[in-house]
Formats: C-alpha cells, structure tokens, sequence
C-alpha cells in the first residue's frame, strides 16, 4: 500500500483539494479499477477535476506539499505498482468529456472524452481524419500526450492543437501541433502536464465511406487483438523495420507465464493478467521477454506501457535502446 509515513501530508492534500474543487477527491482510492491491465495499488489521493478550476487548485496544492502527480486517461497504456502510487492522481471527470465543432471542418474535444466517441462524433458530421481512432481505447488527452496511433496514422496527422496545463506551474497555455515535437509515441507534454482538450483539423468526406471505414477498423481490431482477460494493448513498441509481436513469437513465448501474467496465446505482444494476478508479475514478465528477444535477436523491446511506482528489481527492465 501507500507508504504509511507519507499518509498525513496525503491526508492533508485530500482535505485542502476537497475544500476548494468542486469535483471529486478520495483518499487512498484503488486505482486497479481504472486501468486496463485491473491490477496494481491505490491512488494516494484521487482527484477527478470537473473544471480547470480544479486542476488549478489540485496543481497548487501539489506543488506547495512537495507531492509527485500523475495524469491518468483511461488506464489503458500503463502498470500501476502493487502499492500504488504514493502522491495524486488527476483523472479527468466528466466536465472535460465534451465535444463541439470548430469551425467548418474542425472537430475540439475535452481531455476526457474518448478518442472513439470522437471519431463516431465527426462521422455523424461528414467529417474524415480521425477514423483510425475508432478502435484506440484512451482519451483525448491521453491520446495527444503520447500521439496515440492505429493503421499507419497518428494524431500528429490531424492535430491542429491543444489545450495544456502545467499543473505545478498553476498556468495553462494553447500549442499548436508543431510545438509539441510530436514523434512515435511520443511528445513534449511532460509528466507535470496534461491535455484540457484539443482541436482536430478534418476533411469533408462521404460518411458512407467513412462508416466503412471504421467497421474495416474496428474488425480488424476484434479479429487480431485479444481481449478474453485484462491487458494494456501493445505491450512493448515496434521497433523499426520489425514487429515486437513477431520477435516475441520467434523467441518461442507466446503462452509463457510468470505467476498470474501471461504472454497472449494469440498475439505476443498482448500480455494478460489473469485472475489473480499482481502488477510484480506482469512486469517480471516484461523484464523476461525482454531479455530473451534480446539474446535471440540482438533486438532490445523498449515499453510502449508506462510503468508507475514501485516495482522489485525495477532497473532489469531497459527503457532505452
């Protein structure tokens, strides 16, 4: 669990938020419930902003106390530790889940709506670009924080810009796409930042043919990744030129378990928790594949999933190449 010791300065973070903010802040909330993978510790402090009041309260208070933050979308790109994480938690509510046109062909969404209602939004509206998405399980914000990407295309595509707010700095400022130095998986809105919302440039299209599109996405998603117990999607990145499922394949372990973590049987690259699972075993089990795909073949897989917390061993898994 979260570090006793640390449970009064917790204690008064929960109480100073709750006292100014209007949405919702618990102590020492389970946090395995908003993430894919359904495994890991509590939230120090969980606090689901209604409104950027909020996080300017949430991000003052954090900075006064000294205490670590993370942003938390819809949990589907991380491994949460089994204590938790020992500090607060913004995950976006449900005043940041809206979604309204901009202009002729623009589509501006909060950082908590979905990526996939966004993508249905702008087909209702004849409005092509951000298909791909249909299929990608996170949120806006969380999307545009590492440049989500499905079927060759990336938010980068059609981002025109965003919304951040530096939470520390108790400031919020609008970015264009071109400044947020946008790259695979990756982008400059650091781990003290997060997306209040953004703003999509799209194209006029036949919503026939964008319809049919999202359909060819979305079966192609059912029929390639598996879904029959809890995981985080791609557990590792592709490295160039090659693909981390198929080098995990080769490696012989697919199926491979260490306590309730399992490589998928069907896709190397999705790795389960099973019932009773614990976080420690999913990634001791990333720390392994790892290893054996680069002795086998001179390939180091670098995690596509965050890794937050407390884990033993920590430093056997590499996240640089």
């Amino acid at each position: 669990m979260v570090p006793e010791e640390g449970d009064e300065t917790l204690r008064q973070a929960a109480e100073q938020i709750a006292a100014a903010a209007s949405g919702r802040v618990a102590f020492r909330e389970p946090l395995a419930p908003f993430t894919s993978f359904r495994v890991g510790g509590p939230a120090g402090v969980l606090v689901e902003p209604k409104d950027e009041r909020d996080l300017e309260v949430a991000g003052s208070v954090v900075s006064r106390l000294g205490l670590d933050i993370l942003i938390l979308g819809r949990g589907s790109n991380v491994l949460i530790g089994d204590d938790g994480f020992p500090g607060v938690v913004i995950r976006m509510g449900k005043g940041f889940e809206w979604i309204r046109r901009a202009g002729d062909d623009g589509v501006e969404a909060g950082g908590g709506a979905n990526l996939p209602q966004v993508a249905n939004w702008a087909r209702r509206r004849s409005l092509a670009g951000m298909e791909f998405s249909v299929a990608i399980p996170a949120t806006v914000g969380g999307g545009v924080a590492m440049n989500a990407g499905a079927h060759g295309s990336s938010l980068s595509d059609v981002l025109e810009s965003a919304r951040v707010c530096h939470l520390a700095e108790g400031r919020t400022e609008e970015i264009a796409a071109a400044g947020l130095s946008m790259t695979y998986r990756k982008t400059a809105v650091g781990p003290g930042s997060l997306v209040c919302s953004a703003r999509f440039r799209l194209t006029p299209g036949d919503p026939a043919e964008i319809a049919a599109r999202m359909e060819k996405y979305r079966v192609h998603r059912t029929r390639t990744q598996p879904a029959e117990a809890p995981n985080a999607g791609s557990t590792f990145r592709n490295p160039t030129g090659s693909s981390a499922g198929a080098l995990i394949e080769a490696s012989g372990l697919k199926g491979h378990r260490i306590g309730g973590a399992e490589v998928s049987p069907k896709h190397a690259n999705f790795f389960f928790a099973r019932p009773g699972a614990k976080a420690q075993d999913v990634f001791d089990l990333m720390v392994f594949v790892q290893s054996e795909v680069e002795k086998k073949h001179g390939v180091r897989l670098l995690p596509e999933v965050r890794i937050i917390g407390f884990f033993d061993n920590a430093d056997e898994l590499k996240t640089t190449s």
